[in-house]
């Protein structure tokens, strides 16, 4: 983790932005170009554009809320095996470009190491699942128009300048699957900006925004988009959690008498009811959400038939957010992508540093533990097995 990517939380405001205003009001963070080092630079973005085969829509372009045809910036090409993928033609990418068009790259993370740590820092502060998406334009063209997002975005500029019109919510915390749209927004923005390389904007989603790049100059920056966690996620957890209850998995009385189907409905209410005022419901939801979590994809090649016993050998979780508990026992349980391991209880000194994503030798580990390196290998194989966690060689 860099102390670039540190200061995006950091220049939020850390744990007073998630008090006071994260979901609430839009902020934004002045940096400088030296504050933004590391993430994505434009020489990134032509060797991702180079060195991968992006097909729409993860690589697009998009002009006045529409998107540009794939045929004016790219050729369809058929392979021996008949298979078809579509090559961009750098003159006529330019030309779209030049001519107004927006490029966007989604998830980003996945193609850039240091968008990669950004995506992960963010998770880990925000304890929600993270995509970063690119975005670069040439001209004063809006690509996308007066839009809402249905979830939290942070944007990080890059290069350039970009000018953002905030209109504000005419909803209230609008959600992708929901009942109603949002009125229209107001024709006068409540927030005129316009960011810089190193500055950072957080905007709540359901906020109409407008964004070009106007000031003359390109732009370069990455979108953050944040997972929503709802009282409908909330819900929708806790109907997981009542399944162990007999009156949860019964069938609904739908041909009983009013009385059998009210006494069914009040034993229902008095289970929710007390869940719900429980005081360490939200609690319980968290660590749920937390363990459950999905890892990032990373392979440990050459390793495929077990870590070996290698001193210099690195490794990481690739999940965000990991629980660790000592039990009663004196076991230690690790919680983490949906599985949970049990591990005697001399494995904890090597599980603890992990936790916050930080990268650690394997000797480093075994000795924190007392361990021998062979044994520290063998925990670190379950981990890799359970595709929470990844090894490679030291650079």
């Amino acid at each position: 983790m860099t102390t670039e990517t540190l200061s995006v939380a950091q220049r939020l405001g850390g744990e007073q932005f998630l008090a006071q205003t994260l979901g609430r009001s839009y902020h934004v963070a002045r940096g400088n170009a030296a504050s933004v080092a590391g993430l994505v630079s434009w020489d990134d973005l032509n060797d991702i554009l180079t060195h991968h085969r992006l097909e729409a829509p993860r690589f697009r372009l998009a002009m006045d809320g529409d998107p540009v045809p794939a045929f004016r910036y790219s050729r369809p090409v058929v392979t021996r095996r008949s298979t078809v993928w579509h090559r961009l033609q750098p003159a006529s990418l330019h030309e779209q470009l030049a001519g107004g068009a927006t490029l966007v790259v989604d998830a980003v993370d996945e193609l850039h190491p240091g968008t990669g740590g950004l995506a992960k820092h963010l998770e880990n502060w925000l304890r929600t699942a993270v995509q970063v998406n690119l975005y670069g334009s040439w001209t004063g063209t809006e690509g996308f128009g007066t839009h809402w997002d249905d979830h939290d975005v942070i944007v990080v500029q890059l290069d350039g300048a970009k000018r953002w019109k905030l209109y504000g919510p005419t909803r209230t915390a609008p959600m992708h699957q929901d009942v109603a749209a949002p009125e229209e927004p107001p024709e006068q923005p409540v927030a005129d900006l316009v960011l810089t390389a190193g500055d950072v904007l957080y905007l709540p989603r359901g906020w109409w925004h407008a964004v070009a790049a106007s000031e003359g100059q390109y732009s370069l920056h990455v979108t953050c988009g944040l997972r929503t966690t709802t009282g409908a996620d909330l819900l929708t957890w806790l109907s997981e959690v009542l399944r162990g209850h007999e009156v949860i998995r019964t069938d609904v009385p739908r041909f009983s008498t009013e009385s059998e189907q009210r006494d069914f409905l009040d034993r229902i209410a008095k289970l929710v009811v007390d869940e719900l005022t429980s005081s360490d419901l939200i609690t319980r939801f968290d660590r749920a959400r937390d363990a459950t979590e999905s890892a990032r994809l990373a392979p440990s090649l050459p390793y495929v038939t077990g870590v070996p016993a290698q001193p210099d050998l690195l490794v990481h979780l690739v999940v965000a957010r990991a629980g660790l508990l000592t039990m009663p026992d004196g076991t230690a349980l690790l919680t983490a992508g949906g599985e949970e391991w049990t591990f005697a209880a001399k494995a904890l000194p090597l599980l603890k540093p992990l936790l916050d994503g930080s990268t650690h030798s394997l000797d480093e580990l075994a000795a924190l533990a007392c361990l021998p390196l062979e044994q520290a290998a063998g925990v670190v194989n379950e981990l890799v097995l359970g595709q929470v966690a990844a090894v490679r060689t030291a650079r």
